[in-house]
């Protein structure tokens, strides 16, 4: 039996652990002793426990129970008290996914431990480390023993940092296969009823990082772009509770609650936002996940950044990166609306099958150290 624990922490980090739980518990459940682990870094009814519930994942056999805090307090904390847990489960490895604090804590922890880790979400690089998550990548890249990518440039960022190839595994996207898996459930969500809305007829909004939050000059770009897209299309606006607060603290949210053609509301399900998604004539954003999602659904993404670290959604997919100039993103969200916005395909690998991948090469390896050479590189590799 191979001990393996699972960590989460935060609302991306639900979706990408659903499938490959399920999947062991499923169809490995006498290979592989699965603990899941919540650090409690996303804590509320909206940000957590719904996930759990609309995605079918098991309640954490364990839960941290952190809270919020600074980022260095935040994984301090998670650090200390995971190192309990590995103390009490003796893994023979740790998963973790994605970028938030819980991933770098847990693995920091992990390699403090000498047990092997293993990346899911690995290789994904904006290169600009003023972003909180791609410090959180690359040293948690660093410890891992396996690092499984989910598209091409991601395979090819871990290489050019001298990550040995037998290492790292092409094996699709989490997110997709949750997207797949979840796609008929989507389908009975009531959400555009609830928000009087029509198929095709509205912009989606999700925005949340620092660099568009954390300001008044951030807010006010933010601001003026939502002024101008409102008055070209109906807005819907999930507002992240961290959004909320900033506009609250710098007296802009009665501005933003002025716009009569937006709507806010608070953060919705996962089905419910994923029928959104699927609905919408287009999504502005800045988170890395909607990239993804609206890249698989076929929707226009307008992502609010200088950066990604998913370029195949721009290379092959439906994103288009505009930046926070609000004449640049009035141009594309018209472009959208007059039928000139980008159409893509859907990414390599990207087929619901990731988590089959990732089980294939955690139950072909050994747990030791050295990195195996059962699974290498090539044989993961879609062949052109």
């Amino acid at each position: 039996m191979i001990r393996i624990v699972c960590v989460v922490g935060a609302r991306p980090n639900f979706v990408k652990i659903a499938p490959l739980v399920r999947h062991i518990k499923e169809e490995w459940s006498d290979t592989f002793e699965a603990t899941l682990v919540h650090t409690g870094q996303h804590y509320d009814e909206k940000l957590s426990q719904v996930f759990f519930e609309e995605l079918h994942i098991p309640q954490p056999d364990v839960n941290l129970g952190v809270g919020s805090g600074t980022a260095t307090r935040q994984i301090a904390e998670i650090m200390q008290r995971f190192e309990e847990v590995l103390l009490w489960k003796k893994p023979d490895r740790v998963v973790v996914v994605g970028d938030v604090n819980s991933t770098l804590a847990a693995a920091l922890a992990t390699e403090k431990m000498g047990i092997p880790l293993a990346h899911v979400e690995a290789g994904l690089r904006s290169f600009d480390r003023a972003m909180p998550e791609e410090t959180n990548r690359v040293l948690t890249d660093r410890l891992s023993d396996l690092l499984f990518a989910t598209e091409e440039s991601a395979v090819q960022n871990l290489l050019n940092e001298g990550v040995e190839k037998d290492r790292i595994f092409w094996v699709g996207n989490l997110m997709i296969d949750a997207l797949i898996s979840h796609a008929q459930e989507a389908e009975r969500s009531t959400i555009l009823n609830q928000m009087n809305v029509a198929p095709r007829q509205y912009a989606l909004v999700t925005l949340h990082r620092p660099s568009n939050v954390d300001t008044p000059e951030g807010i006010g770009r933010i601001l003026r772009i939502l002024s101008g897209v409102e008055k070209q299309t109906r807005v819907l606006f999930p507002i992240h509770p961290r959004t909320r607060g900033r506009m609250e603290e710098f007296g802009l949210a009665s501005e933003i609650r002025a716009l009569q053609n937006l709507t806010l509301c608070e953060p919705v399900g996962y089905l419910d936002f994923i029928r959104l998604m699927r609905d919408a004539k287009m999504v502005l954003t800045d988170s890395g996940g909607i990239q993804e999602e609206t890249t698989a659904l076929g929707i226009p993404c307008l992502t609010l950044r200088e950066n990604t670290e998913r370029p195949v959604t721009i290379t092959e997919g439906t994103n288009l990166l505009t930046g926070t100039d609000p004449e640049r993103v009035l141009a594309a969200v018209i472009d959208i609306l007059e039928g000139r916005g980008k159409r893509g395909k859907i990414p390599t690998l990207w087929d619901g099958q990731a988590a089959r991948r990732i089980v294939r090469v955690l139950q072909g390896q050994s747990t030791r150290r050295e990195p195996s050479q059962e699974v290498p590189l090539s044989t993961t590799l879609p062949r052109s």
